[in-house]
């Protein structure tokens, strides 16, 4: 079974930010932020509940220190300084948990920090050795390197998760499209019915119309665009 998540919980103060209300109970697994590029207190203990009320897994999601950038902007960290500001996220989020009685079930990193990633295999090893020390799975981009990726985290007795996007366009490699490319992000709803068609079949077409075969565990379809709730609605009924 695809299951469907969304980035959620991202709002911060006075600043609202997609519709986490109503996207929540359509989805089966939910990315909350921790406060490093999006997410506070206040906003992290609604979601969590939110979560929990609607049945959902609860994820971390956790970035680099850049709450301007929205963690979309990448940071020369050390391998440790990584591991820690991920260990340091998910534990806020885990103790907002335990207050409502549940759980976080993996970790997928945002943003800049979910890019370097997956091209660079010290940053990869120190989200896995945090993922390692709090006995979480972890959630990457599904590509044609997944068996590389396998046998990394198997040294770390981490389990993957393999995610694609519905919303995304690819690079020929199988990779995400730059958002400073105009072409990055795709809103037509029919488009992105079409593309989690493809994924229920197990490949995706780039952007050059190449054929990408993919492992597909979970589609992701982001929450912060004005068509968000009525994209999220019909790719429910398509999954």
């Amino acid at each position: 079974m695809i299951k469907l998540n969304a980035d959620l919980g991202e709002s911060f103060g006075h600043y609202r930010l997609g519709m986490d209300e109503e996207i929540m109970p359509l989805i089966d697994m939910a990315n909350i932020a921790c406060g490093f590029h999006a997410g506070d207190p206040i906003i992290m203990d609604k979601t969590v509940l939110l979560a929990k009320n609607s049945g959902v897994e609860i994820g971390a999601h956790p970035g680099y220190p850049d709450l301007l950038g929205f963690g979309r902007r990448s940071m020369k960290c050390s391998a440790m300084e990584i591991e820690n500001y991920i260990i340091y996220q998910a534990g806020a989020l885990d103790a907002f948990c335990k207050k409502h009685k549940t759980d976080i079930k993996y970790i997928k990193p945002h943003g800049a920090l979910y890019n370097d990633m997956m091209g660079d295999a010290e940053v990869f090893r120190a989200v896995l050795n945090a993922a390692a020390g709090l006995n979480l799975p972890v959630m990457i981009l599904s590509s044609s390197k997944n068996e590389e990726y396998e046998k990394i985290a198997h040294e770390f007795g981490v389990k993957l998760i393999y995610e694609v996007f519905a919303d995304r366009n690819y690079t020929d490699e199988g990779f995400l499209v730059p958002r400073t490319r105009e072409n990055a992000v795709i809103s037509d709803k029919n488009e992105i019915l079409e593309r989690v068609l493809m994924f229920k079949e197990g490949y995706i077409l780039s952007e050059n119309k190449k054929v990408l075969n993919l492992k597909v565990d979970t589609i992701c379809v982001h929450g912060d665009n004005e068509k968000a709730l009525e994209i999220i609605k019909a790719v429910r009924e398509v999954l």
